[in-house]
């Protein structure tokens, strides 16, 4: 079984640097020595029309595990300007195990930061 608890390790954190730094489940290090069939993605965590609210192409990224074998994330981690925000819903697709097919309809709110979602998906091939 490859489920991630909720908590310990693998639980949801934030660091409230400038940047922030947010994350739950497996970094891509701590995927690899569980074993897992691993692919990650990474997009600028400014890179869409939401982020020109916290200046244009302001600096940050954000970053998923994807554990191949299920299609499901088992890690996600973000950094950049008030980016703690963006956990919950990392941490509910994580625990969650929701398929990837199933977050693709998942639409995010234009404009806002949560575009990073789709950019995601879109850059993992969905």
């Amino acid at each position: 079984m490859h489920t991630t608890a909720s908590d310990g390790a693998l639980s949801p954190r934030v660091i409230f640097t400038d940047p922030q730094v947010a994350s739950v489940g497996h970094t891509e290090a701590s995927a690899r020595e569980a074993g897992l069939n691993i692919r990650v993605v990474e997009v600028g965590s400014g890179a869409n029309a939401g982020g020109s609210f916290y200046g244009h192409d302001a600096p940050g990224t954000a970053r998923i595990v994807v554990d191949e074998d299920r299609r499901v994330i088992v890690g996600a981690t973000f950094t950049g300007v008030d980016i703690g925000e963006f956990i919950h819903a990392a941490t509910i697709a994580v625990i969650g195990e929701v398929p990837l097919e199933r977050l693709w309809h998942a639409v995010p709110s234009f404009p806002t930061r949560s575009e990073l979602w789709l950019r995601l998906l879109e850059k993992y091939g969905l």
